[in-house]
């Protein structure tokens, strides 16, 4: 739990942060929430819903500015380009200007002189001084734009820093108020997630090929039980005729082929559906209904015991056989049985178990055939059951211990490689654990969650 918890509060951390915790909140509002495990690069996949929550006043005050200032700047930036244009024609008058004094004063000369000059070179002066005489009332009115365009630019280069200034102030105040929301946000999220131990499977993804090994039935597992640092993988080869356990420190040892360890079984078992917890394998003893509790600590079996009336070797397995008539599994709630008797009319029959002794704690009766069913698995106390082990299966049927009822499903699940084996849930991952012809894969699981508040756990 810790460690998903670790991968998923930066995706949900995300999703809450764009809302403020609302004062009116009412205590007894829970919290709906869709999780999953791992994907394909190692994160976990979760929505939040939350209630429904009001935007922070302060938000919308610091919008508002920031919008302003935008405003003020693009004023800015048009004054710049005024003004830029307002000095090149500024020059150019200016040129005018020196051009019509010149003017003048050779038109004084020629005033003067006019009796020595031709008349038409005195009405081409003329005619040029006319021309340029309106311009000199647009030569005063450019330079009092330009006064006034440089006042106004100062003005709002002025008023630009104060509303900076302002955004800066209020900025830090509100990443001062973000920090404080961020910490109630994350303890709430970890409060959610204490709570968020069990839930309804809704959807299963993948598979993901973590490695192509061994004959066409097997089984691989990791310990659920186990602390976050520890990654051992377990490998089992076929479903019958073996008693070696292959043990590799990580996935990734795993993947290479680098074994740390191998365990040699004093008993062979049978079929594929063993279970590692708590650091102790337990798996079924070939052709017997006995289950076998074995120390990897100690390197010597701990625990065996008869599962009365379970039927074995081949009389109520799996679709697909090899000795798959006993099945052991582990989730939220502790370690399982299933398997089929007589009594029941050989459909499944579930037992949770203690995990030291292998005492039957109780049992429950399905209507299930268990020659029907393809592969099963628990999670939080409820069995589900896959019409086939074959292309084409879905989760078809499912069984609540805490409710003692049953009901019809429609999940389906992608049989890449058309024969699947072993399929078993790992708490601590959540994911499911496959052997899919001779592929170890792996499956990803979305539970569906309501997270009740404190007043109503």
């Amino acid at each position: 739990m810790r460690a998903l918890f670790v991968v998923l509060k930066p995706l949900c951390f995300l999703a809450l942060l764009g809302y403020c915790p609302s004062a009116t909140i009412r205590p007894k509002e829970g919290w709906q929430v869709y999780s999953s495990a791992q994907d394909a690069d190692g994160r976990c996949i979760c929505t939040v819903v939350a209630p429904e929550q009001n935007l922070c006043s302060r938000d919308a005050k610091s919008r508002q500015l920031r919008q302003l200032l935008e405003k003020i700047q693009n004023m800015s930036q048009s004054i710049e380009v005024l003004n830029l244009r307002t000095q090149r024609d500024f020059q150019y008058v200016m040129k005018m200007e020196s051009q019509m004094k010149g003017l003048r004063s050779k038109f004084r000369q020629i005033e003067s002189n006019r009796r020595t000059l031709l008349t038409k070179n005195f009405q081409e002066l003329k005619g040029k001084m006319n021309e340029l005489q309106p311009l000199i009332p647009v030569l005063e009115q450019y330079k009092t734009d330009a006064t006034l365009i440089s006042q106004f630019k100062e003005e709002i280069k002025n008023l630009s820093l104060v509303l900076t200034a302002i955004q800066e102030e209020i900025g830090a105040y509100d990443y001062e108020e973000l920090q404080q929301r961020v910490l109630g946000l994350e303890g709430r999220l970890r409060n959610c997630m204490n709570k968020l131990t069990c839930g309804k499977l809704m959807k299963i993804t993948g598979p993901i090929t973590v490695k192509t090994s061994g004959t066409r039935f097997g089984a691989w597992m990791t310990d659920p039980q186990a602390s976050p640092k520890n990654n051992k993988v377990w490998y089992m080869d076929s479903y019958t005729n073996n008693k070696i356990v292959r043990e590799y420190k990580s996935v990734s040892d795993f993947v290479s082929g680098v074994e740390s360890r191998t365990y040699n079984l004093p008993f062979h078992w049978a079929g594929t559906n063993h279970v590692v917890y708590n650091g102790s394998l337990y798996y079924n003893k070939y052709q017997s209904n006995i289950i076998v509790r074995y120390s990897f600590e100690s390197g010597r079996v701990m625990t065996q015991r008869a599962l009365e009336s379970a039927g074995f070797h081949n009389v109520y397995p799996y679709t697909w056989g090899g000795f798959s008539d006993i099945d052991l599994m582990a989730d939220e709630l502790g370690l399982w049985a299933v398997y089929a008797t007589n009594q029941n009319a050989g459909n499944i029959v579930i037992s949770q178990l203690d995990p030291l002794t292998i005492q039957v704690l109780n049992s429950w009766n399905t209507e299930y055939s268990k020659r029907n069913a393809g592969e099963s698995f628990m999670i939080c106390g409820t069995l589900y059951i896959t019409n086939s082990h074959l292309t084409g299966a879905k989760v078809y049927y499912s069984y609540s211990t805490k409710t003692s009822t049953y009901e019809y499903m429609d999940i389906p699940i992608h049989n890449q490689y058309f024969h699947m084996s072993m399929l078993d849930y790992n708490a601590r991952d959540r994911t499911l654990y496959g052997w899919n012809n001779g592929h170890q894969v792996l499956f990803n699981v979305t539970l569906f969650h309501i997270i009740k508040t404190d007043d109503e756990s």
